[in-house]
C-alpha cells in the first residue's frame, strides 16, 4: 500500500495534525506539506513541499495534472477539501478529504528529539502570526525581568528583536527548545513546537478559540487575556 498524506497549513495547524498523519502510515508513506514544516515529519518514507509538486495548478489551469498522484493507492488530503474545482480534477484518483479543523480527540502531538537534560532557563517568544494574537511586548519584558531564571528570547527570521536566538530549521529549533525549563509565548506555531517536545508551556491566548487551537499535552498551561502576575505565577510552578 502506497499512501500519500497532503497537509497544508501554518506551523501550529500542521503540528496538531501530526497524530492523525502518523496514524495513517502505510507500507510506504509520503507527506506533502509546506516546506518549513517538513523537517518535523520523522515517520514518512519521503516528504515533498506542496509548492514543488504542481498541486496548486490542478483545478485552476485547464488540463493540469500531477503525474506523481497516479502512483498512490490511497491519498488522504487536507488540501482542497473546500475547493470544488480541485476535487473535480482529482475525482478519478483515490482521494479522501478531511476538514482543516483538528478533531478534539486527534491526540497529543509528539516530535522525537535527542534526549537532553533540561536547562535552567526560560524561552520567551513574544510574536505570533497576527497582531491580534500578540500580548504586548512590554508585558513580556516585565515578565522576563521578574522570572527567577535566565531568559532566552526566541524569534523568527523576520521578527525584530535584537537579542533573540533565531533557528530557521524547525527540527533544530525543536531540539533547542527541548532543553528549556519552561516556554512562554503567544498563540503561535512555536508554542505548539515546544509542547510537542515535552517542554512545560505557558501559552497566552487573546482572541483565538483555545479549545480548538491550543497546544496539547499534560505540561501545557493556557491563559486567556492574563496580566503579568498571572503568567508569572503559572510559569514559576511549571514542572516537567
Amino acid at each position: 500500500m502506497r499512501r500519500l498524506l497532503i497537509r497544508p497549513g501554518a506551523i501550529g495547524d500542521f503540528i496538531l495534525s501530526l497524530p492523525a498523519l502518523e496514524a495513517a502510515r502505510a507500507e510506504y508513506t509520503e507527506v506533502w506539506g509546506p516546506r518549513n514544516v517538513l523537517p518535523l515529519v520523522r515517520f514518512a518514507d519521503r516528504t515533498r513541499a506542496i509548492i514543488d509538486t504542481g498541486l496548486d495548478r490542478m483545478g485552476v489551469v485547464p488540463g493540469a495534472r500531477v503525474e506523481a498522484l497516479e502512483s498512490f493507492d490511497s491519498i488522504y488530503s487536507w488540501y482542497g477539501s473546500k475547493h470544488d474545482e480541485f476535487r473535480e480534477s482529482v475525482r478519478h484518483l483515490p482521494f479522501t478529504f478531511f476538514p482543516a479543523l483538528p478533531p478534539p480527540a486527534e491526540g497529543v502531538p509528539m516530535i522525537p528529539v535527542p534526549a537532553a537534560p533540561p536547562g535552567d532557563f526560560a524561552v520567551v517568544h513574544a510574536f505570533a502570526s497576527s497582531p491580534g494574537k500578540r500580548w504586548p511586548l512590554g508585558n513580556f519584558q516585565a515578565l522576563a525581568a521578574r522570572l527567577n531564571m535566565p531568559v532566552r528570547w526566541c524569534a523568527g527570521p523576520e521578527e525584530e528583536l535584537a537579542e533573540a536566538i533565531r533557528i530557521d530549521d524547525l527540527y533544530e529549533l525543536a531540539c533547542w527548545l527541548s532543553g528549556a525549563r519552561v516556554y512562554i509565548g503567544n498563540d503561535s506555531g512555536i508554542a505548539h513546537l515546544a509542547a510537542a517536545v515535552g517542554v512545560p508551556v505557558v501559552a497566552i491566548f487573546l482572541t483565538t478559540d483555545a479549545e480548538v487551537w491550543a497546544p496539547r499535552g499534560r505540561h501545557v498551561n493556557v491563559l486567556q487575556n492574563p496580566d503579568v502576575a498571572a503568567v508569572l505565577a503559572v510559569a514559576g510552578r511549571t514542572k516537567r
